[in-house]
């Protein structure tokens, strides 16, 4: 019904830069809202940040704001996460997130190590 697949993940060091992609495989694109979730070991899922349908609004946790960006191509069936400064506290495997239908549908996420 939903595939996601999360991609640009990798190690870093501290104060570096990554881009996450998640490729979305549904009809229409722009009918679903979408975000990123993260997850640390040993820890339960959090927020990161959503967009909207169009793309016109967005959010972000606390921790992030100011250095992550969410944006999203309608036309290629594309989100992105611009990830700048990272922090060692950044560390998690990122999970898409696509909410249809009050229906949450997961991608299988991608690792993002940051080293100090």
């Amino acid at each position: 019904q939903v595939q996601l697949v999360e991609s640009g993940g990798g190690l870093l060091q501290a104060g570096g830069s990554l881009r996450l992609s998640c490729a979305a495989s549904v009809r229409t694109f722009s009918s679903y809202a979408m975000g990123w979730f993260r997850q640390a070991p040993g820890k339960d899922r959090e927020f990161v940040a959503v967009i909207s349908r169009t793309g016109s609004t967005t959010d972000y946790a606390d921790s992030v704001k100011g250095r992550f960006a969410i944006s999203r191509d309608n036309a290629k069936n594309t989100m992105y996460l611009q990830m700048n400064s990272l922090k060692p506290e950044d560390t998690a495997v990122y999970y898409c997130l696509v909410v249809a239908d009050m229906v949450h549908y997961w991608g299988r996420g991608t690792q993002v190590t940051v080293s100090s």
